[in-house]
């Protein structure tokens, strides 16, 4: 196999658990891909959920990309798109998917039912961050239905998501015992996709041992 059908391998597999029902509120997972919020406010136009909360602070890509948080940025997105600012509500300290859910949990308890939105190969991170991190809430993980490759985000573009996703597959691994995610299969296949990117040099978001 080629190094993209390898990556495509763990698209699939990162992506597969979205899904959506009403809800209480949309969280979104703000990162370097605007597009996400574009998605998020269509899911609050479909009345899906009445609030928008924008959860994000910097992350490996955006601390040199913005000069303002990304829930700020992803606020001004918003608006653009039509979202009511009373709608909106920002949460702009957290650095990552647990302080995402953690933080947006303390600032808004009261959620009973909660969308969560990101980039599809976040989707299963997200998953499984999510009955750690706040274990009473029913959670939902959606995303925009991007293909791989032809989709990925230009700021990055495929080689920075095939980066990322060698990151997400490690953390899926190690995370568990660190007590940061729930334990979840990783397929036979996944692993050897996973090896055979490290060894093609898509190592650079590995976590440091």
């Amino acid at each position: 196999m080629i190094a993209l059908e390898h990556a495509q391998r763990l698209w699939d597999y990162l992506s597969a658990l979205r899904n959506r029902e009403p809800a209480d509120a949309v969280v979104v997972c703000c990162s370097y891909d605007l597009r996400v919020c574009d998605y998020a406010c269509d899911l609050i136009r479909q009345n899906l959920a009445p609030r928008l909360v924008l959860s994000g602070k910097t992350g490996n890509w955006t601390r040199f990309l913005w000069a303002h948080t990304e829930a700020e940025v992803f606020k001004e997105r918003a608006l653009a798109n039509g979202i009511d600012a009373s709608q909106i509500h920002l949460e702009d300290r957290s650095t990552n998917f647990g302080e995402n859910i953690a933080f947006v949990r303390a600032l808004m308890p009261e959620l009973r039912r909660v969308i969560f939105v990101t980039k599809p190969n976040a989707i299963l991170r997200v998953a499984l961050t999510v009955p750690v991190q706040w274990p009473e809430v029913a959670a939902f993980v959606d995303s925009p239905p991007f293909e791989f490759p032809q989709q990925v985000s230009n700021i990055i573009g495929v080689f920075g998501v095939m980066n990322e996703m060698v990151g997400d597959v490690d953390r899926v691994l190690k995370y568990p015992s660190r007590g940061f995610q729930r334990p979840y299969d990783v397929p036979a296949a996944v692993l050897e996709s996973w090896r055979a990117l490290i060894a093609d040099g898509f190592s650079h978001h590995l976590l440091a041992d």
